[in-house]
C-alpha cells in the first residue's frame, strides 16, 4: 500500500517520550504511530485483539519477547535454518 506522509503536533514531554520508547525498543516513530492507529481501528471495526491479549499465556509470552528484543539477547536464525532448504 502507498504511503502518505501525515504531519502531527506532539507536546514536547511526549515528542521526548516516544523518542526514547522507539529507541530503547528498536522501532521508528512511524510504526508505534501505526500499530497505535491500526488498534484504534481495529477497536472502531470491533476487530479487537483484546480476547488474545488477555490470554494469560500470550500476554507472559508477549512480554519476554519483548524483553529479549530491547535487551539484545534474542536468537535470530536465518530464513534456511526456520525453514530448511526449499
Amino acid at each position: 500500500m502507498p504511503k502518505a506522509r501525515l504531519n502531527i503536533s506532539l507536546d514536547q514531554d511526549l515528542v521526548d517520550f516516544v523518542k526514547v520508547y522507539v529507541r530503547e525498543n528498536r522501532t521508528t516513530v512511524a510504526d508505534v504511530v501505526t500499530q497505535f492507529v491500526l488498534a484504534l481501528k481495529r477497536q472502531a471495526q470491533g476487530d479487537s485483539m483484546e480476547i488474545i491479549l488477555s490470554n494469560p499465556d500470550f500476554h507472559k509470552a508477549l512480554l519476554e519477547v519483548q524483553s529479549k528484543l530491547s535487551n539484545g539477547t534474542a536468537k535470530w536464525y536465518t530464513f534456511e535454518e526456520v525453514f530448511g532448504d526449499s
